[in-house]
């Protein structure tokens, strides 16, 4: 885990437990190596006679919560375990003789049939009784980042169910309509930027899918809506490949990507890990990462491309890097993400797809404003050469303040060069 998750998931806490507090109870927040017996002792201090808890498909979640559930039946206490951090678990959307899916496009299909089907609209609590502070009796304090030893920062995500609640209603209001016009645009705030609420689990994904259905009935907001219930669906799915194919977790779902030769070209890396490759769209998108624990989901695809095509950088170490940065770092999604950029995944990118960073930084930022919000040493560049700043001539170059190769650095990689390089490391796919 890196700072950004933690002091996201710590807020979260911190909010959950100002409302328990409003209702006279409180969090029990729990400090022990072992889950189980923190539960366990929880349970006998209140007396309950069942514990109730939502399935993770981490292989080490698993193994957390077997460990806790058998602990907990051993000690005589009924234990019930749902699905909830998916809208359809792992095993209900499966094909025909009961194997999973491996290509989207056929899991979204039947996702779809199903949810016409059986649609599962979001809860509320009909319980208005909560334990008292009393009956809770001890707990620790409300947990902080830096007491773990993290950074904090106050451009980090926080979380909330109020703040995400908000967002929603806020995307479903006024953006989700032209989600499939601007999603791909970073300048534009055209995401609903929930990915950290839903990490935190202040927000259900229940919630979402309603509120794609309800807007896509809303005159010319159809396609927009349906395009963001298609990400929502994503979701689920690499939350299904991890459960069925855990192997993913540490390698790649595609056997002959284990036989990609990968540099390891450590300053390279840290050019890339540090917003230093000479491309801005891919710098800026760092920068973006570094500073506030989130990123665009087009950049997400580009700088992981970059890193391992451009760069031939084996995609786990970006994995990992993207892991400690990411406010809404969830290991299905992340790992799902990098694969399919790095062609090694299911349903990814064909091998020999690689994004150009300067062409893509010309579509998707036309006019350079995402790249000068990031990268203000460009900020006098003129559009024309704003994403291959190394090409303008040296008195443009005088005139925008920008000396190439100080103010900010040549291209570590020649994009045609790095291409040839890739598809001779991908030939292995060809096998």
């Amino acid at each position: 885990m890196g700072a950004p998750l933690v002091q996201c998931f710590f807020s979260a806490l911190a909010a959950l437990r100002a409302g328990l507090r409003e209702c006279g109870s409180d969090l029990a927040v729990l400090e022990n190596e072992n889950p189980g017996e923190a539960i366990a002792s929880l349970v006998k201090r209140l007396d309950a006679g069942a514990v109730f808890y939502n399935v993770d498909y981490e292989p080490h979640a698993i193994i957390r919560d077997a460990n806790a559930e058998r602990l907990l039946r051993h000690a005589g206490i009924d234990v019930h375990a749902s699905i909830d951090h998916v809208y359809f678990g792992a095993d209900e959307i499966l094909q025909h003789d009961g194997s999973p899916y491996r290509i989207f496009t056929a899991y979204r299909r039947q996702w779809m049939e199903r949810y016409g089907a059986e649609p599962r609209p979001p809860l509320r609590s009909s319980n208005k009784k909560f334990l008292s502070r009393r009956a809770i009796g001890t707990t620790e304090s409300n947990p902080e980042a830096s007491a773990f030893g993290f950074e904090t920062s106050a451009n980090f995500p926080e979380a909330s169910e109020v703040l995400a609640h908000e967002r929603l209603q806020t995307f479903a209001r006024s953006r989700i309509g032209e989600y499939d016009r601007i999603r791909d645009v970073p300048a534009t705030n055209g995401t609903s930027q929930l990915s950290p609420q839903l990490r935190a689990g202040t927000i259900g994904i229940r919630a979402c899918v309603a509120a794609a259905e309800n807007a896509s009935k809303a005159a010319g907001a159809r396609a927009g809506a349906q395009a963001w219930l298609s990400e929502l669906v994503w979701r689920d799915f690499y939350q299904m490949i991890l459960k069925h194919f855990s192997k993913v977790a540490d390698g790649p779902f595609l056997e002959r990507g284990e036989h990609v030769r990968w540099r390891r070209a450590d300053g390279e890396f840290d050019a890339w890990s540090e917003g230093r490759t000479g491309y801005p769209i891919v710098d800026a998108a760092m920068h973006q990462l570094n500073t506030y624990g989130w990123m665009h989901n087009r950049l997400r695809m580009l700088v992981a491309s970059f890193l391992a095509k451009d760069l031939l950088i084996d995609w786990r170490r970006g994995e990992r890097y993207f892991e400690h940065r990411l406010a809404d770092a969830d290991l299905a999604a992340n790992n799902g993400g990098w694969q399919w950029s790095a062609s090694t995944g299911t349903d990814a990118v064909p091998y020999f797809r690689l994004f150009n960073p300067v062409l893509q930084a010309k579509k998707f930022d036309p006019d350079g404003a995402f790249v000068r919000s990031m990268l203000p040493q460009l900020e006098r560049v003129p559009n024309r050469y704003v994403h291959e700043p190394w090409t303008m001539p040296p008195i443009i170059a005088a005139d925008a303040g920008v000396t190439i190769g100080k103010d900010y650095p040549e291209p570590i990689v020649d994009h045609a060069m790095a291409r040839k390089r890739a598809l001779d490391a991908y030939s292995v796919f060809k096998r």
